[in-house]
């Protein structure tokens, strides 16, 4: 393998630009593996670790792009180089195009000045800054950026609280506003439910279950991970909450999240307690007694929250929720029961490839004292820590858009080749029984998964009958058929592949341990 790298001196590409180009760059002819980052000491690192770094971009400094480039042999580094080169010159040509492109707030206020939210996607050490300057002139803030510290997080949300403002993020990927959906967020009904997450594809699988399940979304606010911290105190998880409480639009409130610090906990009750509005809330890896005592109805999984603010939003039982997934719980085991019967005895083993982190650990909590030791790069629950990513041991549930496997990588809901990889190499493994997926779909997402995932699937399946062996495929799709994708038709042609499609995350991953668990 030949291993190049090159510095862009000084040209700075916010987040969004730098996925695409490196998607472009790793699809190219000759390419094995790829990275597209900023030259901080925290990427430098990670390449060294990747096997990435070369002398050539140690110098690098925080403000310039390291592509670093893993060849395969025979390859023309000189052509590979003027074709990168290219991708560049287009970017730019797009950003420069005729449309004028503003360089600032100011700027950008002077274009739209009846605006009044400004999504931000800059480096993290300059993103609380701009978050600041975007505050002070009345707008809203939707943070895609991460790496921003944790004291400027605190700074921007009382600030935000003080004058009225809403600060959604750092590293907040999803919201639906008024109807239109912001970054890696799909397309749903509109309707009377409410959502407060701290959580971003938990906030797509809840709004997309509600929406096909004929109900529709209010408002969907995302407040980034860290909100629902100690350190940050539920800031704008709390005025999310009093947000939907006075919206007119919103009769059911939903609450997405990991448990929250012991003091926002508390916060959240207390709010709740004053709420006339029924709230649901899904705290994953919570005690079932974790809201006891409250007026907050819990739910363990994200499909049963979506249920239950379905069925209060209908104005059904709550009770039927329970009926219909003791139901499906039968089904999923009849299921199981014909995909066991053709499994070998050598195959023991849960492979989970997800490219959403809050599947990750759902998946993690439905598997603890079930299927015995399981191992995660993000372990959740009773999981334990991977020694090394790369390598599944016994029941591995991995979370593949992590920064481990992202740096310098789009995120795998945009490019699928770090994923495909890993399912013919999990295939191959004699010891595997089930491979666990997710697909995302909406905007943001690849616009066409199928024409990633279909040709892996094939593989699978010509690997296995070599082998001998079946290896069940199990996925769930979270979208809309109104997302770009559509997800019938998604559904429908992974269907035709074979692959046990399931309605949501917390199905297929029960299906998956059905099958394992004999």
């Amino acid at each position: 393998m030949n291993i190049i790298g090159i510095i862009k001196k000084g040209e700075y590409y916010d987040s969004i630009s730098i996925m695409l180009i490196a998607k472009h760059i790793s699809e190219m002819e000759g390419v094995d593996d790829s990275a597209v980052v900023m030259g901080t000491k925290e990427n430098k690192s990670i390449l060294t670790s990747s096997g990435l770094m070369t002398p050539d971009v140690q110098p690098a400094g925080e403000m310039d792009l390291i592509v670093a480039l893993k060849l395969k042999e025979g390859v023309d580094s000189k052509n590979v180089l003027y074709k990168i080169d290219e991708i560049f010159k287009a970017t730019k040509k797009s950003d420069d195009g005729e449309n004028f492109t503003p360089q600032s707030i100011d700027g950008a206020l002077n274009v739209l000045p009846d605006a009044n939210m400004a999504m931000i996607s800059v480096a993290g050490r300059y993103a609380g800054d701009v978050a600041m300057k975007s505050l002070q002139r009345g707008l809203h803030v939707m943070l895609f950026s991460d790496n921003v510290p944790i004291e400027k997080e605190i700074e921007l949300k009382k600030f935000a609280r003080e004058n009225n403002l809403f600060v959604m993020g750092p590293d907040c990927g999803t919201a639906i506003i008024n109807g239109v959906p912001l970054a890696f967020a799909n397309v749903v009904n509109k309707g009377n439910i409410g959502v407060v997450a701290a959580s971003g594809t938990g906030l797509q699988e809840v709004t997309c279950l509600i929406s096909n399940a004929g109900c529709g979304i209010s408002q969907a606010i995302g407040t980034g991970g860290r909100d629902v911290r100690k350190e940050v105190g539920g800031i704008m998880f709390i005025e999310g909450i009093k947000a939907l409480t006075a919206d007119p639009n919103t009769d059911v409130i939903l609450l997405v999240s990991k448990p929250p610090a012991t003091e926002v906990v508390e916060k959240i009750i207390s709010v709740a307690r004053g709420i006339r509005k029924p709230v649901v809330g899904v705290f994953l890896g919570a005690s079932p007694e974790f809201l006891k005592g409250s007026n907050i109805r819990q739910a363990l999984t994200l499909e049963e929250a979506a249920m239950k603010a379905v069925a209060l939003s209908k104005h059904d039982s709550i009770e039927s929720v329970d009926e219909n997934l003791k139901s499906r719980t039968s089904e999923i085991e009849q299921i199981a029961k014909v995909e066991k019967a053709k499994l070998s005895l050598g195959q023991k083993y849960l492979r989970a490839l997800y490219s959403g982190g809050t599947f990750c650990d759902e998946a993690q909590l439905l598997c603890q004292n079930v299927l015995g030791e399981v191992y995660s790069n993000i372990p959740f629950g009773s999981s334990k820590k991977l020694k090394d990513s790369s390598k599944s041991e016994k029941h591995t549930i991995l979370d593949l858009g992590d920064d481990e496997f992202t740096v310098g990588k789009p995120h795998p809901m945009i490019d699928y080749s770090t994923r495909n990889k890993r399912i013919i190499s999990e295939a191959e493994d004699p010891e595997t029984a089930v491979i666990l997926l997710d697909i995302v779909l909406g905007y943001g997402s690849n616009m066409d998964p199928l024409v990633e995932i279909i040709p892996v699937l094939k593989e699978v399946k010509k690997i296995t009958v070599q082998q001998k062996r079946y290896v069940p495929v199990v996925c769930s799709v979270t979208g809309t058929d109104k997302d770009p994708q559509n997800r019938t038709a998604v559904v429908t042609a992974l269907g035709a592949g074979g692959v046990k499609v399931m309605e949501s995350n917390a199905a297929a991953s029960m299906l998956a341990i059905s099958i394992i668990n004999r």
